[in-house]
């Protein structure tokens, strides 16, 4: 039978209809059903664990601030990141802004390793991989200028005198590079530059015009300040990199010496994690702070120095000025071990390690301070290691005191174990426990082999134990080939006594020697560093 073709359309046809009319009505409405739009805030997206990951696929670029509620920071730079979210809003919509709150997303948290708050970080093309940290920006206009710069050119084209002169006064500060061309490593370098400081506007140029005009040989980077040039950097292929050409420009930012005070950095904790909003953000980890009462006699004499040394150390060290007269420093004060009786005193912190540094020389000269910013620099400089003095009776009671100057001629010996507690005195658990401590130590006096001591570690500093939450106990072995042992135990006298008795019998019977015929460490009970924390 010869079958018609208008027939088999038509049969074709009525089964698509029978099929799309066997689709439940409930299956057709999922399909018409579009997800809804993820919430915002002040045209800020409201991310989280369950649709960060759509949040990604839906935008090409993604600013994202990782905060929590409780961190002034953070809420210092609420309206800022809403802000420059708003003015984007048309004139880029394909860039989009979004805040995570991480009290409660801890995943998240630990996936992009936030530890400090706030923190903002830039997603490109959907990936979760390797986001760009966005540090230092804590402006509306900043964060426009940033991701403008992260989505486009980040410098702007020069090609005449009137082009350059609008760019250097456009603000306070401007950047202009002045190259033979613009297609080498130092063109490179200087464009990946402007992209991490969007704080000022930069510009290049490979005109002869231009760089007669200015009188600039070019592969030279100039930093203009309010209209006339302060710095002069040649750029050489492969010599210079983005961090240290961004450490040279943003120290223009600063003024040549930074005055501290309350409203730039908080208390001891915030000095030394950030020193002060400014200052934090120009990344130079070496720090020189002079400690001078403001009203002295002798503080203009004083500040002309310390300003034509950090003249000559620009980008290398950052100059700062503490007003030993004011009252909310004092906390700066304890931190560094400052007395009235030292002033004026200038010591050197690096930011990285926290290693401290005294200037030897008691005048505050131009020479004295250049001799030990450069001893420091080349690493020259002893560590400062400030010390109690070694009281007369330190041992004349059960339990002795021991200060940084006898602390290693006491634990690091043949014949004696030493049980020490590390404590602070303002703390109210090591107050609680000295007693306790004092016991042991009665308990302890008449063996020859066992001394009970304690020491003030913050009024000693030291290099051989690392620092633990106040307070906390070690116990350092008779003998060469011990390892110190760090107490984990309860603090009780009971607990105290049945650790030392152990230790004691461990002693007492052979080491376990390794191959190499020494005795074999026990590294479980190694110390770890803890940040300094108030019980």
């Amino acid at each position: 039978m010869k079958t018609h073709p208008f027939s088999l359309l038509l049969l074709l046809f009525l089964t698509g209809f029978l099929a799309a009319d066997s689709i439940s009505p409930n299956e057709a409405k999922l399909k018409k059903t579009k997800l809804p739009k993820i919430k915002k805030e002040n045209h800020v997206l409201l991310l989280k664990k369950s649709n960060f990951d759509r949040a990604l696929k839906e935008t090409k670029y993604l600013l994202v601030k990782f905060y929590v509620t409780l961190s002034q920071s953070s809420q210092n730079l609420s309206e800022e990141f809403a802000e420059a979210a708003r003015q984007l809003k048309k004139e880029a919509p394909r860039i989009q802004f979004g805040k995570i709150d991480v009290t409660h997303q801890h995943d998240l948290r630990k996936e992009f390793h936030i530890e400090a708050f706030p923190t903002v970080k830039f997603f490109v093309n959907g990936s979760r991989e390797d986001p760009i940290d966005c540090k230092g920006v804590r402006k509306a206009s900043a964060f426009i200028t940033w991701v403008k710069r992260r989505t486009g050119p980040s410098t702007v084209l020069i090609n005449s005198t009137d082009q350059a002169e609008a760019i250097i006064k456009a603000g306070d500060l401007a950047v202009i590079g002045f190259f033979r061309e613009l297609h080498n490593d130092s063109v490179e370098v200087f464009c990946e530059t402007a992209r991490d400081v969007p704080e000022m506007p930069f510009g290049m140029t490979a005109s002869e015009d231009v760089c007669a005009n200015y009188g600039v040989q070019r592969n030279s980077l100039v930093v203009f300040k309010e209209g006339k040039p302060v710095h002069n950097e040649v750029l050489e292929d492969g010599r210079q990199s983005k961090l240290g050409l961004t450490r040279i420009i943003k120290t223009f930012t600063l003024d040549l010496v930074t005055e501290y005070n309350i409203e730039s950095g908080a208390d001891v904790e915030s000095f030394v994690s950030q020193t002060s909003v400014k200052i934090f953000d120009v990344p130079v980890e070496n720090h020189i702070l002079l400690f001078t009462p403001m009203n002295s006699e002798t503080f203009n004499e004083i500040y002309e120095n310390y300003q034509s040394a950090a003249a000559q150390f620009r980008g290398k060290m950052l100059f700062v000025l503490v007003d030993t007269n004011e009252a909310r420093n004092g906390r700066i004060f304890e931190y560094f071990r400052i007395r009235d009786i030292d002033v004026p005193a200038v010591r050197i912190l690096n930011l990285t390690s926290e290693a401290r540094y005294k200037m030897p020389a008691d005048e505050v000269t131009v020479e004295n301070l250049k001799e030990f910013c450069q001893s420091y620099l080349n690493g020259k400089a002893k560590q400062h290691l400030p010390s109690e003095e070694i009281p007369q009776d330190w041992d004349k009671m059960p339990v002795k005191v021991l200060v940084g100057k006898n602390f290693n001629s006491v634990i690091f010996n043949k014949t004696m174990t030493v049980f020490v507690m590390f404590y602070a005195p303002w703390s109210h658990e090591c107050k609680k426990l000295l007693p306790v401590w004092d016991k042991l130590g009665e308990q302890y006096e008449s063996h020859k082999d066992i001394m009970i001591a304690k020491i003030d570690v913050t009024a000693n500093d030291i290099l051989a134990v690392a620092l633990d939450r106040y307070p906390f106990f070690t116990l350092f072995p008779a003998g060469s080939h011990h390892q110190e042992v760090a107490y984990t135990g309860e603090y009780t006298l009971e607990a105290f006594s049945e650790f030392l008795e152990e230790q004691r019998k461990k002693k007492a019977e052979p080491g376990e020697e390794d191959p190499s015929g020494g005795i074999k460490e026990d590294f479980s009970q190694k110390e770890t560093v803890i940040t300094e924390k108030e019980l």
